[in-house]
């Protein structure tokens, strides 16, 4: 082995951090309140009991409380596609917005407030990096079109296979800092802390542990079943002898291709390029060494494209469009772009994520969110406002590369002078707001 010292410290610092990369705190957590029946994810009453004043803990913003039916689909019939070219005027005042960072953010944007006229802005919207956590959206998408597949004209056996099929943590788990909500009917507390292997609930709540606290264990047990709906179909869930043989007997080889084919092709099927747009596999280093995957990729055009497709309908189906936008809607503490004081009122629904490396360099610590060779921030956002007025409807997605800081605050700065210009251009009254 080579003793080159700074060689040794890139490597090491690296492969340190690549079980943090994928970030999101765990205070994001999303789904409707209302949805603990339909769902079976039991920290969402914990949570509604907390805005009832019944249980001890921090209340939601207003734009947060939502019911479930209200939290819909608003393009619906909508035939827009992303153009090549953006609007000349709308999209140089977005990007001015990013001052004298712009070499280092990519942003799409897309203003629906007036839906028979929506304006585009977009800058380096090609640039492509490792999407982080946000590549939990294309997990999401491919076990919503497992479900369609298996199920193509039966909504309620899809809601069935998510709400009663009970999911155990194994040692794919391996390595995750990340906690999830625990909700504690008994004691009606709610605690919070990684998954240990054992740890039991449906398949709602290993999607919910993987999109609202952003937990890589989360992703990795969900890429795990969504391997063996793919394969087993309409016969899963299967017994756990069934799981057992299968990743026992099927090469590695033919496990990567089940793996690749069932997290990149729904991408394709629906509308987007998985050359671009693509989740490689695990999230977890037991589960990239247990099935094989590829590298992970993405860019603001093609996630804002993921966002357009969902709102219109198109990401599987209506059911499957509706559903995800569901488990995107924040319900607890809004971080990065979200947290934007200006966006209190404002329904969001939102995936944030983070990626960075280090080497060795005089006077500079390797930490989590500052990486010195890349750190990259992504942060994509659908926005209504006032929550239920709705008078402004926007898509947005922020890919930054700020090196050595962490760039939360930048996010949260530019949600708001994004929404602020947003409220200008339609016409709302900015004259009395502080932010």
């Amino acid at each position: 082995m080579k003793s080159n010292a700074s060689l040794y410290q890139t490597v090491f610092c690296t492969l340190l951090m690549l079980p943090l990369s994928f970030f999101l705190t765990t205070e994001v957590m999303a789904y409707p309140l209302d949805g603990a029946d339909e769902t079976g994810i039991r920290r969402l009453e914990g949570y509604n009991l907390i805005q009832q004043k019944k249980v001890k803990g921090k209340r939601l913003s207003r734009g947060a409380l939502l019911k479930k039916d209200e939290v819909d689909l608003r393009l619906l019939g909508n035939t827009y596609t992303i153009p090549p070219q953006a609007d000349p005027e709308f999209s140089k005042k977005v990007v001015g917005l990013l001052g004298n960072k712009v070499d280092r953010y990519g942003l799409a944007v897309i203003d629906f407030s007036n839906p028979a006229k929506p304006s585009i802005a977009l800058h380096r919207e090609n640039t492509e990096h490792n999407p982080g956590s946000v590549g939990k959206l294309m997990v999401a998408l491919a076990m919503f079109q497992a479900l369609a597949d298996a199920y193509p004209d039966d909504t309620d056996a899809r809601l069935r296979v998510l709400k009663e099929t009970e999911v155990r943590a194994d040692g794919v788990i391996y390595s995750d800092h990340h906690k999830v909500p625990l909700w504690d009917d008994i004691s009606q507390v709610m605690t919070r802390r990684p998954i240990h292997v054992g740890d039991t609930a449906n398949l709602w709540t290993y999607m919910d542990w993987m999109l609202s606290a952003s937990s890589n264990a989360a992703a990795s047990v969900v890429i795990r079943e969504l391997l063996l709906l793919h394969h087993f179909g309409k016969d899963y869930p299967v017994s756990q002898e069934k799981v057992d043989h299968f990743y026992k007997d099927t090469p590695r080889p033919e496990l990567s291709k089940i793996l690749i084919a069932a997290l990149q092709a729904p991408v394709d099927r629906n509308g987007m390029d998985s050359n671009i747009l693509r989740q490689g596999g695990f999230f977890t280093r037991e589960g990239k060494r247990r099935v094989w995957g590829t590298k992970s990729s993405a860019n603001a055009k093609e996630l804002l494209k993921f966002l357009l497709l969902m709102e219109q309908g198109k990401l599987v189906d209506v059911f499957s469009s509706r559903e995800l936008k569901r488990l995107l809607y924040m319900t607890q503490r809004r971080i990065r772009y979200a947290s934007s004081p200006a966006l209190y009122k404002s329904a969001v629904y939102f995936k944030s994520g983070s990626f960075f490396k280090c080497k060795k360099e005089p006077g500079f610590k390797c930490w989590k969110y500052h990486g010195n060779i890349l750190n990259l921030m992504n942060s994509v956002a659908i926005v209504e406002h006032p929550f239920r007025e709705r008078k402004l409807h926007y898509l947005a997605v922020v890919m930054s590369n700020v090196l050595r800081k962490n760039s939360a605050v930048d996010h949260q700065t530019l949600g708001t002078k994004i929404h602020r210009f947003i409220e200008q251009k339609n016409g709302f009254d900015t004259s009395k707001k502080k932010n």
